[in-house]
């Protein structure tokens, strides 16, 4: 799934800096586009989409599938599987 985060997210993950925070949005998506950390910016929503690998994992995973940012991931990825889809419900935990 697309991983959608906001502003504080990106200024968490160290994307954005607090003072860079402060301009327009689409000026900071547009910067962001090109180092390829994101893939698009909605802005009614002020969501960004966390860019992913060719097999549609976050680039923030690493070979082992493990969070590479954990201690600074991004709230969605913090409440997960609370909220979502599914809630309550994660893909990595075998049903009975």
């Amino acid at each position: 799934m697309p991983l959608e985060v906001s502003l504080p997210d990106l200024i968490r993950l160290g994307l954005v800096s607090a003072e860079e925070s402060i301009q327009d949005l689409s000026e900071i998506a547009t910067r962001l586009k090109k180092q390829r950390l994101i893939q698009k910016f909605h802005p009614r929503k002020m969501v960004f989409v966390i860019a992913q690998k060719k097999n549609k994992d976050c680039i923030f995973l690493n070979d082992d599938r493990r969070c590479t940012v954990y201690l600074n991931r991004p709230e969605i990825c913090r409440q997960f599987p609370k909220i979502g889809p599914k809630p309550g419900s994660c893909p990595y935990v075998p049903h009975a």
